[in-house]
């Protein structure tokens, strides 16, 4: 009999204790938005791009990303903290809190979803093939890049990346990877790779008459992925997707995201003004 009820206590206490362990807690998403309140900071990871996010002359970092999120944060009542990343590890910081969000030009795909929450989008963009303006009669298009035998380059871990790896074509030549978009062009510019794939935001402002490559040029008329940008949080986020959408609509709605996009030459990407 007294072993009998050692057994039964034993097993109240187990279900007791059970029922302790299945007690509801806060939700993720509503702990990690008092993380970042409580904070005061939202830690932001960025690579350095024009016209995204750069260093200008005197070492200030500016760019319409930057901009956009330091007005997004002002309306929050958070401030931003900006920190390069390496983009090709950009989901494993943030999924270790050693950032708060992904903002730097951050094409939307369904990979990227299965690590990350997504702000609504804000840029259109796409991914296109800079070249050696001299070259321009020989890389018309895919075909020719791929007849011709070029070396391809890109960012790793980008959208330009993505690209060549889903076209047959260009998944099937020879391609270099690098440590940034601005390297691609470098790359092209030094003869080292023949086409550079990149996001035409980038591109539009980095190559051509009054840049620092104006012996480079996208390749007319080739457009590769169709493509938007967002900002990542991470994973089961929904407070944090509420609050930051919601402030999103803000800048729209009082013309400050148009002033910022116009400054960068980037007022025709905007969706809100499609």
């Amino acid at each position: 009999m007294k072993k009998l009820s050692m057994i039964v206590a034993l097993m109240l206490l187990a279900v007791s204790l059970f029922g302790c362990a299945a007690e509801p807690t806060e939700p993720a998403s509503l702990e990690d938005w008092a993380y970042i309140e409580d904070k005061g900071t939202m830690v932001i990871g960025i690579t350095y791009y024009e016209p995204m996010n750069y260093l200008d002359d005197s070492g200030k970092l500016v760019g319409f990303d930057t901009e956009f999120a330091e007005a997004l944060c002002a309306e929050l009542g958070v401030t931003p903290e900006f920190i390069e990343i390496n983009w090709d590890t950009k989901e494993v910081e943030l999924a270790a809190k050693s950032i708060d969000a992904i903002w730097n030009g951050l094409t939307v795909t369904e990979e990227r979803k299965e690590n990350m929450d997504f702000s609504q989008s804000y840029i259109k963009n796409m991914q296109v093939c800079v070249i050696k303006a001299d070259n321009a009669d020989t890389y018309k298009d895919v075909a020719a890049i791929a007849a011709a035998g070029a070396n391809l380059t890109a960012e790793a871990g980008s959208a330009g990346e993505g690209a060549i790896q889903a076209d047959e074509q260009l998944k099937t030549l020879n391609y270099t990877p690098v440590s940034y978009q601005s390297n691609a062009l470098m790359e092209v510019k030094a003869g080292t790779s023949d086409v550079a794939v990149l996001d035409y935001v980038m591109a539009k402002a980095m190559v051509g008459e009054g840049t620092d490559y104006t012996d480079l040029q996208m390749i007319e008329g080739l457009e590769l992925n169709a493509e938007e940008y967002a900002i990542g949080f991470r994973k089961n986020s929904p407070e944090t997707l509420k609050k930051v959408d919601e402030a999103i609509n803000t800048l729209i709605e009082n013309g400050t995201l148009d002033e910022i996009a116009e400054k960068y030459g980037l007022f025709d990407s905007l969706l809100s003004n499609q």
